[in-house]
């Protein structure tokens, strides 16, 4: 009996462990393998769509490359564009950097140090500068309207006589205001400097005029002009005979508003030059009082204004814009070499009349100049020509008459 009973105990015990080993094993194949539904639902035969199965001769699509925007890929000579803040106020003497006594980059030497002067790279004495400015600057003269108003010539003036004091320049300079609404400035060797009214009325600030001036003043004292054409010259030389000034039209250019003829290196420095007058003319600036800042900060609103006024700047002035890299070396410069000082000058109330006063001034001659061209005007025939009734000049009335009208009866009423 206890026999029997213990084999029924087994069995059911045999049972049960057959049950649970089958459970499990159909657990572990639900999770392992996905119903064929599914795998039919994830898995079809996907077809390709039309025009996209390559046939003989094609190569396989490649993902489309992003491409450059216009202007922006390096060329030749091209740096890595340098992210800049144009607003971004640098205090003088911020980073400040020990220079070397009497070097340019020493503020202090100002006025004792020779930038540029006659050697192997500038041909022309200090002399010969000056009769050289002089000659272009007499031709300029001649064809160019000027701002004769005492009131703004002398102030534009006292402006200017100041950078020049507190610059390197070893000559006088003489200065005057042009009557043209472009906004430029450029200075002859020898110290002619000329200043355009537009210059003076999109300048918010008098330091403003001052950045521009002190720039247009580094370029003479650095000799930068004479050291341009002594380049020229020596570019020149087994072409033809070395002469005092570049032959040919590829040695001059026309002046905008005029037909004079000057040597280029007149009107366009190098890239090396004008980052050195940049360099100079903040100096010039900071030590006539000026706030420095405001050197970027007026080339950057006539940058602004070209763009939205093309024809409102000078191509001249135009042509070196303020890139980032010049922004970044002005800000340098403002932080590592300029001490640092309580105040500057930014504007005077007496910038502001003098403005007025030249609006003022540039109003009416608009106006003047819109009357005469809306008048009738009558011409003089010339000395050579008949009346036109055929008439001889012989039988004309004396010359003290010709200003009267005169009647004259027709022959088919005689």
């Amino acid at each position: 009996m206890r026999a029997v009973q213990a084999a029924s105990k087994a069995a059911v015990l045999a049972g049960f462990t057959l049950a649970l080993t089958a459970i499990a094993w159909a657990q572990s194949s639900s999770s392992s393998t996905p119903p064929s539904s599914t795998s039919s639902t994830n898995n079809p035969t996907a077809q390709p769509a039309p025009g996209t199965t390559p046939v003989e001769g094609d190569t396989p699509a490649s993902a489309p490359s992003k491409q450059p925007a216009p202007g922006t890929t390096p060329i030749g000579g091209d740096t890595p564009a340098t992210a800049v803040n144009p607003d971004k106020v640098i205090e003088p003497g911020s980073q400040k950097v020990n220079v070397k006594s009497g070097s340019i980059d020493d503020v202090n030497s100002v006025g004792n140090r020779d930038i540029g002067s006659r050697g192997m790279w500038n041909w022309y004495s200090t002399d010969g500068e000056i009769r050289l400015g002089k000659t272009y600057a007499m031709e300029i003269e001649k064809s160019t309207r000027f701002i004769t108003d005492p009131v703004v010539t002398e102030y534009v003036n006292r402006i200017g006589q100041n950078i020049v004091k507190n610059s390197d320049c070893k000559v006088p300079f003489t200065i005057k205001v042009i009557d043209s609404d472009e906004i430029n400035a450029f200075a002859f060797p020898g110290g002619f400097f000329y200043v355009n009214s537009g210059l003076i009325l999109n300048a918010d600030e008098e330091a403003e005029l001052a950045g521009v001036m002190a720039h247009e003043i580094a370029h003479v004292c650095a000799h930068h002009a004479a050291r341009e054409m002594t380049r020229l010259n020596l570019a020149q030389i087994g072409m033809v005979p070395v002469m005092i000034f570049v032959g040919g039209w590829t040695g001059y250019g026309v002046y905008e508003g005029s037909s004079i003829a000057l040597p280029v290196a007149f009107m366009k420095f190098s890239r090396e030059f004008e980052a050195q007058a940049d360099y100079l003319g903040v100096q010039y600036m900071y030590r006539a009082g000026y706030d420095p800042q405001a050197f970027i900060t007026f080339f950057e609103k006539v940058q602004a204004l070209e763009k939205r006024k093309p024809g409102s700047v000078a191509k001249i002035f135009a042509d070196h814009p303020q890139t980032p890299d010049r922004i970044l070396h002005t800000q340098e410069e403002i932080a590592h070499i300029l001490p640092a000082r309580d105040q500057y000058t930014v504007t005077t109330s007496e910038f502001d009349d003098v403005k007025a006063r030249l609006e003022r001034i540039e109003n009416k001659r608009r106006l003047t100049d819109s009357k005469n061209g809306a008048k009738p005007s009558l011409r003089r025939a010339g000395a050579g020509t008949g009346d036109s009734t055929g008439s001889s000049t012989g039988s004309s009335p004396s010359s003290s008459d010709d200003d009267k009208p005169t009647l004259r009866r027709r022959d088919d009423q005689n």
